[in-house]
């Protein structure tokens, strides 16, 4: 399934929730029970309503309070991670609201300059914000889509309150969790996308609105609290179901698309880009991160990075980038890859990786990482020597076994 969203409006975490819901209204009971599992105090209650705006007809979330209403415990970040880990929701839900709660936290830490336990959502702090984003993940979880776009976001304009005093729409850790996503400017002030919507769209990292094959499913319209003059203030959801895999347009069984990320660094040690660049390459949807020296401005010497990544994990591993190098700008682009069947065996102590060419022919490659390591005693000579030795065996291994 793919899942396409149109922020006429804008995005909050409540729109997303409303627009899901009016699609899948038969997921409301289901929901409701699992939001239950918070152990909200008592008053505090999820409600779905229909809603019109500018004759659009949709449905508005929210979590009444009650008029004595109890703030959450703590807005620090591992505080909430805490309560979610410990909470009855199964987990994948777990996963996805961590991970929505995380590249928040993120930004947060980059934009204060502190570690990230120590961020405090001042602005999250209450029980409606810790529900939209839990909502928010249940309900990921079960459209279980392929791949997510988005229309252009509008911005707005104008200052918010903020516990750190007024700040410019949109605040500093918002527009931070936007880069990378196509934005427009339609002329209307006000806070048009709140942190939690930016930080639902970072974490699912839409692409672009492409041409959509397939049927279109489910059309679902979430409205905001906000009144807008000449539009509603509306989220539209659409979902197509993928169709069938047509072999004449995949003749390769191996043949699927690969986000390829490209950014240049000048002005980062190398012991830190280092560093860097192996906490990029352990994250998750990552495939493989390459550094090459290059030739930028004036002749500077540069380093090159080019990153290869799952398409569905763009615009969190984008987000990373932008966090852990000091580039301020990068590029990406999908591309069609083929890859060959390949299988990793442990052969005589050393991890092997055979692959078939479509021939039917094989080749196999040993990784000889784990007996250079092993053989730190001896000249550096020695250690290549012997472990280019064992690496031919335990290749040969490989193609004696098939025989």
């Amino acid at each position: 399934m793919h899942v396409h969203l149109d922020p006429v409006g804008g995005i909050a975490g409540d729109m997303f929730i409303a627009a899901t819901l009016d699609a899948w209204p038969e997921w409301q009971d289901d929901l409701f029970v699992a939001l239950a599992s918070l152990d909200l105090p008592p008053g505090w209650l999820p409600q779905l309503q229909p809603a019109r705006q500018h004759g659009i007809q949709g449905r508005h979330f929210q979590l009444l309070a009650p008029a004595d209403k109890q703030r959450f415990p703590s807005g620090r970040y591992a505080r909430i991670r805490e309560r979610i880990e410990q909470s009855p929701l199964s987990t994948a839900v777990k996963q996805h609201a961590l991970g929505i709660f995380k590249v928040l936290a993120q930004a947060e830490a980059k934009i204060h300059g502190i570690p990230i336990d120590d961020v405090h959502f001042h602005e999250l702090a209450d029980w409606d914000s810790i529900a939209d984003i839990v909502a928010a993940a249940w309900l990921i979880d079960r459209i279980g889509a392929d791949s997510w776009s988005i229309a252009p976001l509008p911005l707005g304009s104008g200052l918010v309150n903020t516990e750190h005093g007024p700040l410019p729409v949109p605040a500093p850790a918002t527009a931070l969790l936007l880069q990378g996503l196509a934005t427009c400017d339609d002329g209307l002030p006000g806070e048009r996308v709140t942190p939690t919507g930016a930080a639902i769209l970072c974490y699912l990292g839409p692409q672009p609105r492409t041409v959509q094959t397939g049927s279109l499913a489910r059309q679902g319209f979430g409205l905001g609290s906000r009144t807008l003059l000449d539009r509603a203030n509306t989220l539209r959801l659409l979902a197509w179901d993928s169709p069938p895999d047509n072999p004449k347009d995949n003749p390769q069984d191996n043949s699927d698309q690969v986000a390829v990320i490209g950014f240049e660094i000048d002005d980062q040690t190398g012991e830190d880009l280092a560093l860097a660049l192996d906490r990029l390459r352990a994250l998750d949807g990552v495939l493989d991160v390459i550094q090459m020296p290059a030739f930028g401005k004036k002749g500077r010497l540069v380093s090159h990075v080019q990153i290869l990544a799952e398409p569905q994990a763009l615009h969190p591993v984008c987000q990373q980038c932008l966090l852990e190098t000091t580039t301020i700008g990068l590029r990406w682009r999908l591309e069609q890859r083929l890859t060959l069947p390949r299988t990793l065996q442990d052969h005589a102590g050393l991890p092997v990786k055979t692959v078939q060419r479509p021939d039917g022919s094989l080749s196999a490659k040993a990784d000889i990482t784990p007996l250079a390591q092993e053989a730190g005693h001896q000249t550096r000579q020695q250690r290549r020597r012997q472990a280019e030795d064992n690496a031919l065996n335990a290749e040969d291994s490989v193609f004696h076994e098939r025989d």
